[in-house]
């Protein structure tokens, strides 16, 4: 079976993803070697983002051009989180919130059409996942509004709201890349669960650093060693 330039860029923008977001979790924070794998995390989750919402789009898949939309807003609101300064906000931001919740909303309203649907699913995906996407969605926006009343974030709330977001889109490449295409590896991995694993690793990273933030917080440490964010002039 041939496959389509735009599919052919979307499994390697996919994979390359995962594996430099990999990377640059497990670096030490602030490195050279962290932000030169940030910069190809950043890069290559925007064309996932971006290829597999088009795709999505011309397939008249609507929850597959939200998840493309959800993963381009999640890793672009990071890596702005990440190279600015702080206590600032822009029209960026406004911008952001109006997607995440057209996003949220979107998924909410599929989620119900699954709920009512024979087959209980919209585009193959459960009325569960489609709630749990959408409340993320939702979430990600609250986190907006707060944003832009307190006018910018700083320290360790800066830091969280990198942290989860990053987390979380590699979340949904790990899992597009080992459980959406788990036929493609082989059938120790998909008999051991590892596949699992790898797939729900950035959300168990993602926690882990959350509480590890947020002990550093109460304490008056610095939770993560400094460097973690990036400069302006650094990516992230």
């Amino acid at each position: 079976m041939q496959l389509s330039p735009i599919l052919l860029f979307h499994i390697g923008a996919g994979t390359t993803g995962v594996l430099s977001g990999f990377v640059a979790v497990f670096l030490r924070k602030g490195s050279r070697g962290h932000r030169m794998a940030g910069n190809v995390f950043f890069i290559a989750m925007l064309g996932l983002g971006a290829t597999g919402a088009y795709m999505g789009l011309m397939k008249s898949e609507p929850t597959n051009f939200l998840a493309g939309v959800l993963t381009s807003y999640l890793v672009a609101t990071s890596w702005v989180t990440a190279r600015r300064r702080d206590e600032r906000t822009g029209i960026f931001d406004f911008g952001a919130l109006l997607v995440a919740l057209g996003v949220g909303i979107g998924y909410m309203l599929y989620g119900l059409a699954a709920t009512n649907s024979a087959k209980g699913t919209v585009d193959g995906i459960p009325a569960g996942m489609l709630f749990t996407m959408g409340s993320v969605a939702l979430l990600a926006a609250t986190g907006d509004v707060r944003l832009l009343v307190r006018g910018g974030v700083s320290g360790a709330r800066r830091l969280s709201r990198h942290l989860w977001r990053m987390c979380f889109s590699l979340f949904i490449a790990s899992a597009s890349v080992f459980l959406a295409r788990a036929h493609l590896f082989p059938a120790l991995l998909r008999k051991t669960g590892m596949l699992y694993l790898l797939s729900f690793l950035p959300l168990i990273l993602m926690v882990f650093w959350m509480i590890r933030v947020r002990i550093g917080r109460a304490s008056g440490r610095k939770p993560i060693p400094q460097g973690c964010l990036p400069t302006p002039s650094a990516a992230g």
